[in-house]
């Protein structure tokens, strides 16, 4: 790459040397973020404000409802981790776990996306994670991981990804290349659309900095022309390279300073010279609360408030944090807190969140959501009526009875019931959350259909007669659907199961037991 330093003997006269200062300051003064790597990467590009979001695990248990944040600091995430599915290594998956069509099947995902816009929230997407292989490390196919990285961005109308690179997908030096080699290709494609892709890449850190694959990692980034937002420091886990002594907090500072001092060189190797500042806004911080994964170090309340001072201090791009999930205090039942869980961080927090704390002196993220509405609007009667071909799940009906986990559709969103209710209705205003039985998932997703209701084929089970008598756990089928006798009954249809599950002697199959009748 070229040098920012000429290695040439040849002089410049006074005349040259004026001429190039002047053409260096309008360089200056017109650079801009929109811009190719270099001139948008240039030495004195205006600093951008820092921004705070949070991690959410999407697959952990229990799932964590980031869709309804109750305060700002939970209102941009960084929902993890995209990586390749165990079968189709060029397919994203949610953790391995679940395809995107999966986790919007049985997590609801792309609803509680939606819902989270609609309140003015932002998400972001991590590819890669500690657990399992990023996408590129497996998937050899340029043109391939090109386009699933895609499908990944246009499915959640991305603005920011976020590449977590960890162990063998972090020193995979074929994989680096060909995961900068397509993400160079997709922001190219994004910027041409006219959209804009910040990408981040999410490294290991000690408290001298990056290790050598870390600074591979950022060095093949540029050199394949990708346009990095930044480098996200994972300030966790240290290990025996924390000093005998130091304090997390020392080590976190201390491995953000020399992180930003090796951008610094990174840069210049690259042909570009950057300010310090403009490297400082290049900078991201992600510790994890609490406990960390090793046992004797612990990430305090008080060391994130001495690391929120010095995101203000140094102006640091960006702040987040593993994870949303984790961020309260574990309850009595939860025996040793020096072991890591997924659901609490292992120290007392009493009413503080750590994501309040980490986010006081950063921005919020601009959000693409629309501006909130806030004059008075008459109700349009029609525009809320629901329509029943694109409805998921059956319409809310007052004379109905809905059981603990029933979704229906009210005013174009989706519900779910957190007991048994009937003729409550799901948009009531209350005051607390406690005074209604309805959870708001999400809003109804553009060309949504109703949800088949899972059949078996004719002659799986006798098909249900008013004339019969059936005893607790006889299985008959109406109209294909088949169902189960909850107790002795005769002339009960079944078809009274929806609307009256407390009251009807019949109860539909679970989707998993079609499948095991099915053998599939």
């Amino acid at each position: 790459m070229p040098s920012s330093e000429s290695t040439g003997a040849r002089r410049l006269s006074i005349v040259r040397l004026f001429v190039a200062l002047v053409a260096t300051a309008a360089i200056v003064a017109g650079a801009g973020f929109g811009y190719q790597l270099w001139v948008s990467n240039s030495a004195s590009a205006t600093p951008r404000g820092g921004w705070f979001a949070a991690y959410v695990d999407v697959t952990a248990t229990p799932n964590y409802a980031f869709e309804s944040p109750t305060a700002n600091s939970g209102k941009n995430v960084v929902l993890s981790f995209i990586v390749s599915d165990p079968t189709n290594a060029c397919t994203p998956s949610w953790g391995g776990a679940y395809s995107m069509d999966q986790a919007s099947a049985s997590l609801d995902l792309d609803r509680r996306v939606a819902r989270l816009e609609q309140l003015g929230g932002d998400v972001s997407v991590s590819f890669g994670g500690q657990r399992n292989d990023e996408l590129a490390k497996d998937c050899t196919s340029v043109s391939k991981l090109e386009a699933a990285y895609t499908s990944v961005i246009d499915r959640y109308n991305l603005t920011t990804i976020d590449l977590d690179l960890e162990g063998d997908s972090l020193s995979d030096a074929a994989a680096a290349n060909r995961r900068a080699t397509a993400i160079a290709a997709v922001q190219k494609a994004q910027r041409a659309a006219g959209k804009n892709l910040a990408v981040w890449l999410t490294l290991p850190v000690a408290p001298t900095g990056l290790a050598v694959d870390g600074q591979n990692a950022v060095r093949t980034a540029l050199s394949h022309g990708v346009d990095l937002a930044g480098v996200n420091a994972m300030t966790m886990d240290y290990g025996s390279s924390k000093g005998v002594g130091q304090s997390m907090l020392d080590a976190t500072t201390s491995a953000l300073t020399e992180t930003q001092r090796q951008l610094g060189v990174l840069y210049r190797q690259a042909g570009t010279t950057l300010s310090d500042a403009t490297l400082w806004s290049k900078i991201g911080v992600t510790p994890m609360i609490g406990q960390n994964d090793t046992r004797d170090e612990v990430f305090s309340l008080d060391a994130a408030k001495g690391l929120s001072a010095f995101i203000a201090e140094h102006k640091l791009g960006r702040a987040s944090m593993w994870s949303l999930n984790r961020d309260r205090t574990c309850g009595s039942n939860y025996v040793d807190v020096k072991v890591v869980s997924d659901s609490c961080s292992g120290v007392v927090q009493s009413k503080i969140r750590f994501a309040d704390v980490l986010s006081t002196n950063l921005k919020s993220r601009p959000s693409t959501s629309a501006a909130t509405v806030t004059t008075k609007e008459p109700i349009d009667a029609k525009a809320l009526k629901d329509d029943p071909a694109t409805s998921p799940y059956p319409i809310w009906a007052q004379d109905a009875s809905y059981l603990q986990g029933t979704k229906i559709v009210w005013h174009h969103n989706v519900y779910v019931a957190k007991w048994w209710t009937s003729g409550d209705l799901p948009d009531n205003p209350v005051l607390n959350s406690w005074e209604t039985p309805w959870t708001l998932v999400g809003p109804v997703l553009p060309g949504e259909t109703p949800i088949p209701v899972p059949t078996l084929p004719a002659g799986t089970y006798p098909d249900w007669s008013g004339a019969a008598v059936y005893e607790k756990g006889d299985r008959v089928l109406f109209d294909g659907v088949p169902f189960q006798a909850k107790w002795w009954n005769q002339q009960d249809s079944p078809d009274a199961a929806s609307s009256n599950p407390d009251g009807s002697p019949w109860v539909p199959l679970t989707e998993q037991q079609i499948q095991q009748v099915a053998g599939k």
